[in-house]
């Protein structure tokens, strides 16, 4: 263990204790009629089973932040533990739209959101954003689910851990 790395205002100490915090990963895409973008996020989690919320965290500032502020159906792919280079391709700065980062991947659009969708994830949902909430240095989004095209029978979940994607541990259940 690590003593006290430093004053709860020391942003190297919090961003310590964030990365330590093990979060699912999702595919966030949105089609604004020009372009398809999409961009990795881990700071998604549901929020109401009735009515059926989520809510994304993004980079305020960022494309898909200014993008999600002015359009309102997206969609959300719950990666797979197999699909790490495909969130790393969606992490990447200066990356290009979402169709050339999903050449090769299996995908569909939505037929409610219009974006695109990797169908190999473990789910995915159609959403439409119900409030918009700048919240420091990001920008959240509650959203109400509006379809959920696919749930995988089974399948790893995709893991973010202090910055890496490690897999989980042998004999993991399915």
């Amino acid at each position: 263990m690590t003593e006290r790395i430093g004053p709860a205002s020391s942003a190297p100490a919090i961003a310590d204790v964030l990365t330590a915090f093990a979060s699912g990963v999702t595919l966030v895409t949105v089609a604004d009629g020009r372009d398809d973008v999409g961009t990795t996020v881990s700071a998604f989690c549901p929020l109401s089973g009735d009515p059926p919320l989520v809510l994304v965290s993004l980079i305020a500032g960022s494309y898909p932040a200014e993008l999600l502020g002015r359009v309102d159906r997206f969609a959300v792919t719950v990666l797979a533990a197999d699909q790490r280079m495909l969130a790393g391709r969606f992490a990447a700065s200066g990356r290009p739209g979402a169709r050339l980062l999903l050449d090769g991947v299996p995908h569909r659009r939505g037929t409610l959101s219009g974006a695109l969708i990797a169908t190999a994830g473990l789910a995915a949902l159609e959403c439409e954003a119900q409030q918009r909430v700048q919240a420091g240095d990001h920008l959240l989004v509650i959203a109400r689910v509006l379809d959920v095209p696919y749930v995988a029978e089974a399948g790893q979940p995709l893991i973010r851990f202090r910055g890496k994607y490690p897999p989980l541990s042998p004999g993991s259940p399915d």
